[in-house]
């Protein structure tokens, strides 16, 4: 019942394309939110999270860059800690940020200290 729900809403909110560009759209977002495990240190996080952020400079694809530790008191992140929002100017450009050296260094850093991940990308409107 609840997909069927979705899928109405998104009928009658016009958001059956939500996969294709919109007419000029030049913004491709990459939103990367992240739970650690238990076993990682507060230096260890950072180390991560500083790690995620010097891919902007290193990644040429990568247009722009923010991050943040969640602070919202609704405690609805079911445990995800840190929202990264990477901007590309094409979904090209992040297939190949994504096999660059440095995000595949990135990850190497990462895989120890993550427990979850939860990934979003959408053209901006």
């Amino acid at each position: 019942m609840k997909y069927a729900m979705v899928v109405f809403s998104m009928v009658v909110l016009g958001l059956t394309s939500v996969a294709q560009k919109p007419t000029g759209s030049t913004v491709y977002r990459h939103v990367v939110l992240f739970s650690f495990k238990a076993t990682s240190s507060v230096a260890e996080v950072e180390n991560v999270a500083k790690g995620f952020a010097a891919l902007y400079g290193k990644v040429p694809q990568v247009k722009a860059f923010e991050w943040g530790v969640n602070n919202s008191p609704e405690n609805l992140n079911q445990g995800f800690t840190h929202c990264f929002v990477l901007s590309f100017s094409s979904e090209k450009d992040l297939a190949d940020y994504q096999l660059h050296p440095a995000h595949l260094d990135f990850q190497k850093l990462l895989k120890p200290h993550m427990d979850k991940v939860f990934v979003v990308d959408y053209w901006a409107k």
